[in-house]
């Protein structure tokens, strides 16, 4: 489980988030809604870890930064808006590089990532190098590096950007897969018509504060729409007054 309690944080001098709580719990899935600068991204960096609240405490299974550095950051498997893999090193490389950073055998992050490489079709294409890869087969490779670390929380940041219709659909089965097991899930999207099908509660931030919480029909309780959208409640939450 993720739990942010009371969190206040941003860049230097530069405050974001003003006092957000939520968690993500075990086998849940969590939208992160909001407009561009509305504070998403400072969230997600403030839970993995690049940025520090200047208030509040976040915790993954009981766990924070401060008190097990190498044990929260191994409880996350991120996948980011934008892929960031390194020019030198081959998919193989960097799938061996992502089980030493782990801790976790060469052989059994290889035998994890097998059926991976498979559904993304991948597997022909463990000697490339990251010159020879599409931005979606960049975005595939950083999937796969999250789900074979066997994460209890998966942050997955504008998940669909650059993939093909197939990996959207292979990616979704993926999650579904990994919160059926019990694994907590953190998505942050734009594609509403696809956050409204897949998460089981949203979050909407705006202005770096939380005008809701919680599932479509709760939202749709407080929007006084049965039949809203979440992008009919989105649009009128965030709407300016």
């Amino acid at each position: 489980m993720l739990k942010v309690e009371n969190v206040t944080g941003g860049y230097v001098n530069i405050p974001v988030l003003k006092n957000i709580s939520f968690e993500v719990g075990d086998g849940e899935l969590l939208g992160l809604i909001g407009l561009n600068g509305a504070g998403k991204s400072t969230t997600i960096n403030e839970v993995i870890g690049l940025l520090t609240p200047y208030q509040g405490k976040i915790t993954i299974d009981g766990v924070s930064l401060q008190e097990d550095q190498a044990g929260y950051r191994k409880k996350i498997g991120f996948i980011p808006e934008t892929p960031s893999l390194y020019e030198e090193l081959t998919l193989r490389e960097h799938l061996e590089t992502v089980a030493m950073a782990y801790d976790i055998p060469v052989a059994d992050a290889m035998a994890r990532a097998e059926k991976l490489l498979e559904t993304f079709r991948l597997s022909d294409k463990l000697d490339w190098f990251p010159i020879n890869f599409s931005k979606g087969m960049k975005q595939k490779v950083m999937i796969i590096c999250a789900f074979i670390v066997d994460p209890s929380l998966f942050i997955v940041d504008e998940p669909f950007l650059g993939l093909d219709p197939l990996a959207i659909s292979d990616l979704i089965a993926l999650l579904a897969e990994e919160k059926g097991r019990g694994k907590s899930i953190l998505m942050s999207t734009h594609v509403l018509d696809s956050a409204e099908k897949m998460c089981d509660r949203f979050v909407i931030l705006h202005q770096g504060q939380i005008r809701a919480v919680g599932n479509l029909a709760e939202l749709r309780s407080e929007f006084g729409d049965s039949q809203a959208s979440l992008n009919d409640i989105y649009m009128a939450l965030t709407k300016e007054v």
